[in-house]
């Protein structure tokens, strides 16, 4: 290449481009730079992500330099940034990271539709490919929903918990009260019906939860 070309190649390689050459019989006629942008609402949810106490990967086939560069502009340390992934490699990160503990993985290409299918939970973007929604759990409307969806699920699980003990330790002390002759049938099962109201209505406060 000639020495202006080169320094220019070097110069956008540097910033994070994927550069493309067209050449003639030797002769370069023109020099095509690309580069990812990223999400506007993907910093403020990786932020929201990182108070909940999770902390965040990126897995990208891109080149180093190009992942470097858009990592950071979200708010990436660079240590959290995997580039020159083949989709093969994306999965074998999550089945080691799955072992530690859950993984959910967000991906919007066909590229990630393996790991999406692997992780604990796989969410997709829903302007993404066809692969990708077909092979995840969960479809997002966008990244802002992320925060929203994990702050929803844990209030769930919460719930969950709630209702199972309200409901087990209410049977539990009119059995042990009806055993001991202490109560009758009918409180028993009132008492039965009455669990079943309550976790009801414990569990309808979802519907009122703004996360």
């Amino acid at each position: 290449l000639p020495p202006e070309v080169e320094a220019q190649v070097k110069a956008l390689a540097e910033e994070g481009f994927s550069l493309s050459l067209l050449v003639r019989e030797g002769v370069p006629l023109a020099l095509l730079a690309f580069q990812d942008t990223p999400r506007l609402e993907a910093r403020e949810a990786l932020a929201e992500l990182r108070r909940l106490g999770l902390k965040p990967l990126l897995l990208t086939g891109d080149r180093e330099t190009s992942a470097l560069a858009l990592g950071t502009a979200i708010g990436l340390f660079p240590e959290e940034i995997r580039a020159g992934l083949s989709p093969v490699d994306k999965l074998r990160l999550v089945e080691e990271r799955e072992g530690r503990g859950g993984v959910a993985m967000v991906g919007d290409g066909v590229n990630d539709a393996p790991a999406l299918a692997r992780a604990t939970v796989g969410l997709a973007v829903a302007e993404g490919t066809e692969a990708a929604l077909q092979s995840a759990d969960v479809g997002l409307l966008s990244l802002a929903a992320l925060p929203r969806a994990f702050r929803l699920s844990r209030m769930t699980m919460a719930v969950v918990r709630q209702n199972i003990a309200l409901a087990v330790g209410l049977k539990g002390v009119f059995l042990l009260s009806t055993l001991l002759g202490l109560t009758g049938l009918w409180p028993a099962v009132l008492a039965d019906s009455g669990a079943l109201v309550l976790v009801t209505a414990n569990s309808l406060r979802l519907l009122r939860s703004r996360v």
